[in-house]
């Protein structure tokens, strides 16, 4: 029995495992071309609440490559950005949206929903939205579904473009992967290999910075096509150490610092 020639291409293409990731392929476009992540946006230096509108907005007015933000679900299943699992005292998970309106940022901010997060992040082009997706104390079927929620959200904005995902829940990242397979996903919670990174087709790893420290974290990245970013790196003296192991992204509450010591470098 004789087989089409176009039936063996077929059979070849659907054979074929995916393209390996290489990190040319992962920051290409019009991103910044920085390491550079504010950790729950730039906040720190003008006293800006964490995690809101505001502090994405001054991340963006750096040039930094990602702003780096956290989400939560509420009792009426409204994704809000939150870094702890409390808003100023408030409950997230057992409260609903509007009984979080009863209190705002510093800067007279209510907590902002992820919907209007990616939205205001979206009026730009430079700037990388990392979301990360904090798992609950409540079940892992309620962490799935906020995971399909954000993810649905960010595919009903067309945000997919701007947005990596992060977090200390490997399932989480596994389940983001089933729903968004081309996603980059990083693993915060340093205990799995480089290897079995690339093996669940993960982006890179996103560890503290005591991990890359105590082992042969770089070469093997590179050998591997991984990206790895550090957290939370905020001394000039770690800045230069990361740096000159030539780590790709770094993790900073001090964005403003780690663009000097960038600068000095190359004077």
């Amino acid at each position: 029995m004789k087989v089409s020639i176009l039936a063996i291409t077929l059979m070849a293409l659907l054979s074929k495992g995916p393209e390996p990731r290489t990190k040319e392929m992962a920051v290409k476009g019009p991103w910044n071309k920085n390491p550079v992540i504010a950790h729950r946006g730039a906040w720190k230096k003008n006293n800006l609440p964490e995690n809101s509108i505001a502090s994405l907005k001054e991340a963006v007015r750096l040039g930094c490559f990602g702003s780096e933000f956290d989400v939560h679900m509420t009792a009426d299943s409204i994704l809000v950005v939150n870094h702890d699992a409390e808003f100023l005292g408030l409950p997230i998970a057992k409260l609903s949206y509007q009984e979080l309106l009863a209190k705002k940022h510093s800067n007279g901010e209510s907590i902002p929903t992820l919907e209007a997060y990616l939205k205001e992040g979206m009026k730009q082009k430079r700037t990388r939205l990392i979301l990360e997706l904090k798992p609950s104390k409540i079940s892992q079927e309620r962490d799935l579904q906020m995971t399909t929620k954000a993810v649905a959200m960010v595919k009903n904005l067309k945000a997919e473009t701007w947005v990596d995902y992060i977090s200390f829940s490997y399932e989480i990242l596994k389940h983001v992967k089933v729903l968004q397979p081309k996603a980059n996903v990083a693993y915060l919670n340093g205990d799995a290999s480089l290897e079995k990174l690339k093996a669940d087709g993960f982006y890179g790893a996103d560890y503290h910075l005591a991990v890359y420290k105590k082992g042969e974290w770089f070469q093997k990245a590179r050998e591997l096509g991984l990206t790895l970013n550090v957290w939370t790196v905020n001394t000039a003296d770690d800045m230069n150490w990361f740096l000159d192991n030539k780590v790709d992204f770094i993790t900073t509450n001090e964005p403003e610092l780690l663009f000097e010591v960038i600068k000095s470098r190359k004077k």
